[in-house]
């Protein structure tokens, strides 16, 4: 059964850190494109990182959204079949819902449509 597992979402203080991780199950984890992508209430769901399988054109690049680049980094470890997003210097405009998602075909990394397998979400709520 595909499955994945997004943990480490909570609360943090403006300007502080936080990891989020990934558990992945049930497929061929080396082999698809892993993104974070995040939902604010009323707003519409967008991608925040994506890093690309470790083989293959393209091998472990890694993609991020404009507002993020400089504080947050996806990584990702094949032989535990996991990812993180390491987000530092957090603004109150990071707090949502943070998802992870899974691809096979994924020409643009950032682009929801390309993701078939999806986790539940973590939330993160920021505080000034």
């Amino acid at each position: 059964q595909v499955q994945l597992v997004e943990s480490g979402g909570g609360l943090v203080h403006d300007g502080g850190s936080l990891t989020l991780s990934c558990a992945a199950y049930g497929f061929v984890f080396s082999a698809y494109t892993i993104a974070w992508f995040r939902q604010a209430p009323g707003k519409e769901r967008e991608g925040v990182a994506a890093i690309r399988p470790n083989s293959g054109e393209n091998s472990g690049h890694t993609y991020y959204l404009d507002s993020v680049k400089g504080r947050f980094a996806i990584s990702r470890d094949d032989g535990k079949k996991a990812a993180t997003l390491q987000m530092n210097s957090v603004t109150l405009e990071d707090a949502a819902t943070y998802y992870c998602a899974a691809g096979v075909r994924v020409p643009d990394p950032l682009d929801l449509r390309h993701y078939g397998y999806w986790g539940q979400g973590t939330p993160v709520s920021v505080s000034a």
